[in-house]
């Protein structure tokens, strides 16, 4: 799985970066080092909906206070 967090000008003033690190910290708290790549882009092209958060192509708009609800329900059934 690839998940891709913009972290252009418009994302980055609504939070990319607090997006990324907690996404990142789910990832290592369920252990998922291994089946998921992260990666940030200079825009997803959806900037009116930053922070935009791009789960193998599907693209999903994220703010930093549903990061670990949004990595809970949107992510880890993808896995199951």
């Amino acid at each position: 799985m690839t998940i891709t967090v913009c972290i252009g000008s418009s994302c980055h003033i609504k939070g990319s970066r607090f997006v990324l690190e907690e996404l990142q910290a789910q990832i290592g708290k369920h252990q998922l080092e291994e089946k998921i790549h992260m990666t940030g882009a200079f825009c997803l092209g959806q900037c009116q909906k930053g922070v935009c958060v791009q789960v193998d192509g599907e693209l999903f708009s994220v703010a930093p206070d549903t990061a670990a609800d949004f990595f809970e329900h949107s992510v880890l059934p993808r896995l199951m």
